[in-house]
């Protein structure tokens, strides 16, 4: 019998769980055990917040960071760790600076129920009673085994912003305004991007799509949608191998034209999931593409309504 480590996502029972087995395991282990001892001077200072100079935010996502800093103004350094598109967010391994980074850090944002939970395990290994933190995931109620791409379910990204400038105004009292003027202009924006997912769950609801990957699931429920093929979305996220009746039920879905869309995950390379862009582009399918992490150049608000156009676009025939 293998050991099993809950570290790597996976599907058991139709959750979201996170695993990793034998030598994989292992190797995580001994590697997070080598980053805490690395860095454990660091860790163990803490940090020391002053009344000058900005508050020292890092982000285990760069979505997370961002949202900070549309808060906090010049008045926060922000510093994201997860940053890159092209990168597999599951694949990710601390190293002695992201240790640092977060001992140092006077606020630490990171998703929870697995997903990032080398975050956890570095922000529990500080011991600093002073530095606020933020998972995500508890404030939006979520529990383990719930679908962890929490940044898509638009209510858990605004009360993300609530807690920001609650964090940022109890470290910094006489900021107090400026947060909330921070606030006021992210809801703002949140606004105009539940007005937009609203015209289009009047138009859409109902209709019938899938996915390579359970990433999009919270904003498709939000609009309406009808997703098809969730083992199969589940295996790939873990890089298992769906069952065949899985494969067979996904491609008969594609080349019948049961679903109006796929949403492809452009940051897998799951042969799988490429095996099921190219039916679709070849039945004619439209694919849409989305992400994991915050494309470069663009705020949270602007990288949602870019891929709710373009979904638009593919639903619409234009």
């Amino acid at each position: 019998m293998r050991h099993v480590e809950q570290l790597r996502f996976g599907c058991d029972g139709g959750e979201y769980v996170l695993r990793a087995t034998g030598a994989h395991a292992t190797a995580r282990r001994l590697h997070l055990t080598r980053v805490l001892l690395a860095a454990m001077g660091g860790l163990l200072i803490g940090p020391a917040l002053a009344g000058a100079g900005p508050i020292k935010v890092v982000a285990a996502e760069s979505v997370y960071g961002d949202i900070a800093s549309q808060i906090g103004g010049a008045d926060v350094s922000v510093q994201s760790i997860i940053k890159s598109p092209s990168q597999d967010p599951h694949e990710f391994e601390p190293g002695v600076s992201t240790a640092r980074a977060m001992a140092d850090a006077d606020v630490v944002i990171y998703n929870g129920v697995g997903y990032d939970a080398w975050a956890a395990n570095l922000l529990r290994a500080s011991g600093s009673a002073g530095r606020q933190f933020i998972d995500v995931a508890m404030l939006a109620h979520k529990k383990s085994g719930d679908n962890p791409h929490l940044w898509y379910e638009p209510a858990a990204v605004s009360a993300l912003g609530e807690a920001v400038a609650a964090k940022l105004t109890h470290l910094r009292p006489e900021q107090g305004p400026e947060y909330a003027r921070g606030l006021a202009s992210f809801a703002m924006a949140m606004q105009r991007l539940q007005q937009r997912i609203a015209v289009l769950r009047a138009r859409y609801a109902g209709t019938v799509v899938t996915a390579t990957e359970p990433v999009f699931d919270y904003m498709a429920d939000a609009l309406g949608l009808i997703m098809r093929n969730d083992r199969f979305q589940l295996a790939v996220m873990n890089g298992t191998e769906p069952g065949a009746s899985a494969i067979a039920a996904f491609e008969h879905d594609l080349r019948s034209h049961a679903v109006k869309v796929l949403l492809y995950n452009r940051q897998t390379s799951q042969a799988l999931a490429e095996r099921m862009r190219r039916i679709a582009e070849e039945a004619g399918v439209p694919v849409v593409a989305i992400s994991e992490t915050e494309p470069l150049g663009v705020n949270y608000q602007a990288w949602m309504l870019d891929q709710l156009d373009a979904l638009d676009r593919a639903l619409g025939g234009r």
